[in-house]
């Protein structure tokens, strides 16, 4: 797995992308009007949000007002609010995964438990930041080949706004803690024996084994040689002294 700081790092950078990500969907700057008028009763600024309109006069008055009924709005805009919306849960859910597999935390079950919740984690952001970039992305699309079209007049042409860059920051804030989250997936452990301790002294019973394997078989011995050999284990034993075989034959006979 990662370290514990770079983990902290990853979950910071999420958190970043879920706030931007909330709130450049509630900001109402998503396009704002190209021209600007000079007149004290006409308004300076016109701004188009995923919810809201809003209008900045010259006189420093500054009004919105709520998009009408859902049925009302264009189909690319229904898909935007539900996308920013679903990326937005989803990241939050990512949110929840991470604090459980971090390291530095006490819940969230062994080593390799955490591993796992710190990749699903990983996978949650980066989908929240599939979801918040595409609709982006679509917006301002539309945005600049609107603003390209000639037959419109200058007062209905609109340019981006500040909430499609607070979109797409946030958007690369969630994949960076997608992607170091998603490397945080448990491996094997190197340098320690994948056998418990023993108490025996030759080791385990692998080490053993590989030891047997490399030494050589003994050599095969008849039976006769066997009985030679016992014998002489016998008779050498220092705490057994031989016997006399005449003696035991002469004791025989008298009996």
């Amino acid at each position: 797995m990662l370290p514990a700081a770079v983990q902290v790092l990853a979950f910071c950078l999420a958190l970043l992308g879920v706030v931007g990500a909330t709130v450049a969907t509630l900001l109402p700057n998503w396009k704002v009007s190209a021209n600007v008028w000079s007149s004290i009763m006409t308004p300076i600024s016109q701004m188009q949000g995923l919810w809201m309109d809003c209008v900045w006069y010259s006189s420093g008055v500054f009004s919105c007002t709520v998009k009408p009924s859902v049925l009302a709005l264009p189909a690319s805009l229904q898909a935007t609010r539900a996308a920013m919306v679903l990326s937005c849960m989803v990241a939050a859910l990512g949110l929840c995964l991470a604090a459980l597999g971090l390291k530095c935390t006490r819940w969230g079950g062994s080593r390799r438990a955490k591993g796992h919740t710190a990749v699903a984690a990983g996978g949650c952001f980066v989908l929240a930041s599939a979801l918040c970039l595409l609709p982006a992305a679509w917006f301002t699309n539309e945005v600049i080949t609107a603003f390209l079209t000639t037959d419109l007049p200058d007062s209905s042409k609109y340019q981006p706004g500040g909430a499609l860059c607070v979109t797409f920051i946030s958007a690369g804030f969630l994949l960076a803690g997608g992607v170091i989250f998603c490397l945080s997936c448990p491996g094997t452990r190197t340098g320690r024996s994948r056998y418990p301790s023993s108490p025996d002294p030759d080791g385990p019973a692998p080490h053993r084994a590989e030891r047997w394997r490399r030494e050589p078989p003994p050599p095969e011995t008849t039976d006769g040689e066997n009985k030679a050999v016992e014998l002489q284990k016998v008779y050498s034993s220092p705490s057994k002294p031989p016997k006399d075989i005449k003696d035991s034959y002469s004791r025989q006979e008298y009996v």
